[in-house]
């Protein structure tokens, strides 16, 4: 049998890290396996599932590079079929039609409660034989066994089991004629032929329900796999506050996908100690038995690790192409200066995010408004206008722009003045860039280029006190 996974998301707000997760397990699986990726939207809770949802969860998946085989499907498009179903498992009395109203189940909520019981339906209309007018009022109930017990096998929390007391007769169709998740999900499944169900452990108790209606229509019960939460460095629930944002703000913040990928792969799957992995390592070496069962907690400070491995070694031409968003975010014209390749290339080691990246190569494009404060104060005093002024006469008399005479006429400009090169280095590199660090200044000037680096020298020596 040829496997086939899916991911269902409820579009109802951002592709969200825990979710991204999901989707790479099953798809890392999926395509481990030679099989089929299915991308399905679960949009039956129509109030709160929105277009911009839909389309920001499209926009993550694709960021991220999962490929899907068939969809998207959208549950809203197959009332149809789960009427269908609906109707048969009624006229084979594996479904009920319930008239208990709001009040009645909520007083038999609270005495439930009250009684130190678990909250549940109580089969009031199960086996009912009161006459009801045809347009009243009514919900589906599927029709639970009431004896024995639900097992599966999980692939992540092994054998799992239920007994089918402790579970009530839920509903399967709203008094607005609305089908519920819990029988959408089944009945996709196995019309989309899924053979591995990898989903949140929160579905847990979702399973033996589900597991419950396939038998009653017939349908193979498909493998499941259940992941563990995903905790912030605290402990506690994944939650904004630790940066629990939606995928696309970590493209914002300057993240590679491959990073992103490489980063939620790890966070409860292992490959002996190796911490790195390419896409296609992943799908090589994915298991699902491989998950761990405990939660994972989210460092971000591992992640930017991981972002400033790739920078450092990855393509720099594909580099480049994620850094374009950053500096068109930023409004960096990148076109007016060095190539990204070449600032990539200076920049990668001293930055953990693209973001950072695009933020530090300003002065390669751009003239920067102020000098830095502190640094203008510690190396700009009166005592750096004869070396300045010695370099920038220098410099105007180069024939070659290239690092190596750059760093000459630096060295000579020193040893003329009797100067140690810090003297000499430090306020030329705070005159050309406008900061107190930067990569090696002969460097960044060869970047920078000669008609800019004379003219910012001009502008510095024209503010610069005359010696004492």
């Amino acid at each position: 049998m040829k496997v086939k996974t899916r991911f269902a998301p409820s579009p109802t707000g951002l592709l969200h890290i825990g979710g991204a997760r999901t989707a790479l397990y099953s798809w890392l699986f999926a395509k481990s396996q030679g099989g089929e990726f299915v991308l399905r939207i679960e949009d039956t809770d129509t109030e709160r599932s929105t277009q911009a949802a839909i389309d920001a969860l499209m926009e993550g998946m694709t960021w991220l590079g999962f490929d899907w085989d068939e969809g998207p499907y959208y549950q809203t498009k197959r009332f149809d079929r789960y009427n269908q179903l609906i109707d048969q498992l009624l006229a084979e009395g594996k479904a009920y039609k319930c008239y208990c109203s709001k009040e009645r189940l909520e007083t038999l909520r609270e005495a439930q409660m009250a009684n130190g019981e678990k909250p549940r339906y109580d089969g009031h209309c199960r086996d009912s034989d009161e006459h009801h007018a045809d347009d009243e009022p009514h919900v589906i109930r599927f029709h639970n066994p009431q004896e024995g017990v639900v097992a599966f096998d999980d692939h992540v929390r092994g054998r799992i089991e239920f007994a089918n007391t402790e579970l009530d007769d839920l509903i399967i169709r709203r008094t607005d004629g609305v089908p519920t998740y819990n029988f959408c999900v089944v009945v996709d499944d196995w019309d989309m032929q899924i053979t591995q169900v990898v989903r949140g452990e929160d579905h847990i108790n979702n399973t033996p329900r589900q597991i419950n209606i396939y038998h009653a229509l017939g349908a193979p019960v498909p493998e499941f796999a259940h992941v563990s939460m995903i905790l912030g460095d605290d402990g506690a629930k994944l939650s904004k506050r630790h940066g629990a944002v939606g995928v696309m703000q970590y493209r914002d913040d300057g993240y590679l996908p491959e990073a992103v990928l490489n980063y939620l792969v790890r966070l409860g799957w292992s490959h002996g100690d190796q911490e790195i992995f390419s896409r296609e390592e992943m799908i090589k070496l994915f298991s699902l038995d491989n998950i761990s069962k405990s939660a994972s907690a989210f460092n971000t400070e591992k992640l930017k690790w991981l972002n400033n491995h790739y920078i450092r070694t990855m393509d720099p031409v594909y580099v480049a192409s994620h850094l374009e968003w950053q500096m068109n975010d930023l409004g960096i014209d990148y076109k007016n200066g060095p190539a990204l390749t070449a600032i990539i290339g200076m920049l990668a080691e001293r930055c953990h995010t693209l973001r950072e990246l695009a933020q530090q190569s300003r002065y390669f494009y751009e003239e920067y408004e102020a000098i830095d404060e502190a640094a203008a104060k510690k190396h700009l005093k009166a005592a750096a206008r004869e070396p300045l002024a010695l370099i920038r006469t220098k410099l105007a008399a180069l024939d070659s722009w290239e690092t190596e005479a750059l760093h000459q006429v630096i060295q000579d400009t020193a040893t003329e003045l009797n100067l140690g090169m810090g003297k000499v280095g430090m306020p030329l590199r705070v005159a050309v860039t406008g900061v107190g660090q930067s990569p090696s200044i002969d460097a960044v000037m060869q970047l920078i280029g000669k008609e800019r680096v004379l003219a910012r020298l001009d502008k510095v020596l024209a503010l610069l006190p005359a010696a004492e």
